[in-house]
């Protein structure tokens, strides 16, 4: 039987999320990409609570994008969860990929949010 591209990354995500967990000293900071945006949150999984969020959804990111489905998208939302989580004092965190390959937009992601400023 073979499996479909979401069974696969579903598959990589369960096996991630047993590794990786978020603690209030350096939580975690999951992406989720879909085929026309991406979308980033730090979370402490410890308190269950979300600490910044950042999105191609935004009003503001998405007048300076022309699709949420690009790299360029993916590193104006990794500098904008960066900037957010600064302000809230957070500047180590694990990085869960939410099952996707480290290629592409995830990369991107997370390669300006490591020039922003957070460590990971």
């Amino acid at each position: 039987m073979k499996l479909t591209r979401k069974q696969l990354i579903q598959r990589r995500h369960r096996s991630l999320r047993g590794k990786v967990s978020g603690t209030p000293e350096r939580p975690r900071l999951a992406v989720f990409r879909s085929n026309k945006h991406i979308y980033a949150q730090v979370i402490d999984d410890v308190a269950q609570h979300t600490l910044a969020a950042a999105s191609t959804l935004e009003p503001d990111l998405k007048s300076q994008i022309s699709s949420g489905a690009t790299c360029t998208a993916s590193e104006a939302v990794g500098k904008l969860i960066a900037e957010r989580s600064r302000e809230k004092g957070i500047e180590k965190v694990v990085f869960d990929r939410g099952g996707n390959l480290y290629h592409g937009r995830i990369k991107a992601l997370a390669e300006a949010a490591r020039e922003a400023g957070l460590n990971f």
